[in-house]
């Protein structure tokens, strides 16, 4: 799908046109991956356009230069302004929003330290991320055979550009075996994770995710999934998965920024459940959909109104 360019982007604390937020291409972010993102959604609500999920994105973000060892010349406070401001400025009603932050140009070498750090807040419309018909229906996914990174290689905690790679690999493959993505396993063989997704596994009424420790980004959404899970009185655990539960779960989900709440119909070609969206998984959607239409209640505080300051 051809992004759909908005009026501005907000670059190193000012609004330029979209077509004027430009790099040299002799950056180090270009030539080395130094770069660190989030993605996080704004959703049209009865009061007006809201940010899902706003300071924790934001931390993460901060956390993630902090283990990239890029200083960020912002505050987390100014950040946060800086994306309600952009979707403000773009006369949003609802928008995915990409804070970047990255290193500049300087020199050319591995090591990044006297490139400066920029940061660029982007705001495009931009729908399911699987498809507008995968909430209800689900996808197809396989297992690929590229594996998540082993310890001690790369951080699975930071959302670091270059390490976004391994994630092409993975929804490459998938795509051109026919399936619309693919869950990669981690270095030990248990399941880790889809290409940009967290997975929970339902069995018996219980859901299952796989831990920290598998090779796993610590998703947003998947911790409030685990929340709405809580309230609805489900059982939840962190918990390894072997390949092979994958076949015989009650029902599989993966979550995300952009995959909201989406259901896995099959998994290698072998239905999941009876091969369609499970009740678990339809309870979570309405919840979380609920929420963030405002249509129910906001009672975790994860809405931020874009305006509301004013």
């Amino acid at each position: 799908m051809t992004m759909q360019k908005s009026d501005y982007i907000w670059f190193n604390g000012d609004f330029v046109p979209w077509d004027d937020a430009k790099i040299h291409v002799m950056s180090h972010v270009l030539h080395y991956g130094s770069s660190v993102f989030e993605g996080i959604r704004a959703y049209s609500t009865p009061k007006g356009p809201a940010v899902f999920r706003l300071d924790a994105h934001v931390h993460r973000l901060f956390t993630s230069t902090k283990i990239a060892r890029m200083p960020i010349p912002f505050t987390e406070a100014e950040i946060a302004k800086a994306i309600l401001d952009t979707v403000a400025k773009n006369r949003h009603q609802a928008c995915y929003i990409r804070p970047l932050v990255f290193r500049g140009y300087d020199m050319i070498g591995v090591d990044p330290r006297s490139c400066p750090v920029e940061v660029i807040v982007a705001t495009i419309e931009w729908g399911r991320y699987l498809g507008a018909e995968a909430i209800e229906q689900g996808v197809d996914v396989g297992v690929s055979s590229w594996r998540r990174m082993a310890p001690d290689t790369f951080t699975s905690m930071a959302k670091i550009g270059g390490q976004y790679i391994n994630s092409q690999f993975v929804s490459i493959e998938a795509k051109r075996h026919g399936y619309t993505e693919g869950i990669a396993l981690d270095i030990y063989g248990y399941v880790s994770e889809g290409s940009g997704e967290n997975l929970f596994l339902v069995q018996d009424g219980v859901l299952f995710t796989p831990p920290l420790g598998n090779s796993i980004l610590a998703g947003i959404t998947r911790q409030c999934v685990m929340t709405l899970a809580n309230e609805l009185g489900h059982e939840v655990r962190e918990h390894i998965i072997p390949r092979e539960w994958l076949y015989i779960a009650d029902e599989l989900f993966f979550t995300g920024t952009a995959a909201e709440i989406s259901p896995i119909r099959s998994v290698d070609g072998m239905p999941v459940g009876a091969g369609k969206r499970g009740p678990i998984t339809k309870a979570l959607q309405e919840q979380f959909f609920g929420l963030t239409s405002g249509e129910l209640e906001d009672r975790h505080g994860w809405l931020t109104l874009v305006g509301a300051e004013e």
